[in-house]
C-alpha cells in the first residue's frame, strides 16, 4: 500500500525540473519522483507528503506495541506495574534496544522529510526528542498540507533532487 502511494503512473523515474526561489539557483535539476520504499524509511533527504506519513507512524507504533506485548508475555505471573523499570525490558530481551534504535531513526527520517516537505529546515526534527514537544510536533507535522509546488527540498511531495554529478 505504501508502494502504491509513492508510486506515480510516470515510466521514468528521473526527471529535470527547473527550478527557482530564494534558496534555489535557477537551473535544471534531476529529480526522482517515485522513490521506493527503502527512501521513505531510511534517507532524511526529500519531501514526503501527509499520507505516507501517517501510515509509517502507525507501522511504528504496531511495531512498538507488539514488541511490549512480548515483554508483557516475557514477565512473571507475580511482578507488578510498580516493579518494572527500563532494565527489565532492556534485559528481557537483547534485541529490543537495537528495534527501538532502528525505529526511533526511521521516525526521525521521516519527520525530517515532512519538515522540508512543508518548506522548513529539517533541523526542527530534533524537536522530537523533547519530551511531550515530540508529541505535539508529530500531530502538527502531519495535519499541515504540503507545500504547493518545487521547493529546495524536492519538485513534489513523496519525491527529492539527485545531485548534480
Amino acid at each position: 500500500m505504501i508502494k502504491r502511494i509513492l508510486a506515480t503512473n510516470c515510466k521514468d523515474r528521473t526527471h529535470s525540473f527547473k527550478t527557482s526561489g530564494p534558496f534555489m539557483a535557477s537551473s535544471d535539476q534531476q529529480a526522482n519522483i517515485s522513490p521506493g520504499l527503502f527512501w521513505l524509511l531510511v534517507s532524511p533527504i526529500g519531501r514526503v507528503a501527509r499520507e505516507p506519513y501517517w501510515l509509517v507512524l502507525f507501522l511504528i507504533w504496531i511495531v512498538i506495541g507488539v514488541a511490549i506485548n512480548m515483554w508483557f508475555g516475557s514477565l512473571p505471573d507475580d511482578v507488578t506495574i510498580d516493579d518494572l523499570g527500563m532494565d527489565s525490558f532492556v534485559s528481557s530481551n537483547a534485541l529490543f534496544p537495537i528495534l527501538f534504535f532502528v525505529l526511533q531513526w526511521v521516525e526521525l527520517a521521516l519527520v525530517i522529510k515532512r519538515c522540508q516537505d512543508i518548506g522548513i529546515t529539517g533541523f526542527t526534527a530534533l524537536l522530537i526528542f523533547v519530551p511531550v514537544v515530540n508529541i505535539l510536533v508529530v500531530l502538527f507535522l502531519g495535519f499541515v498540507p504540503s507545500q504547493q509546488g518545487p521547493n529546495r527540498f524536492g519538485p513534489l511531495p513523496n519525491s527529492y533532487y539527485r545531485r548534480k554529478t
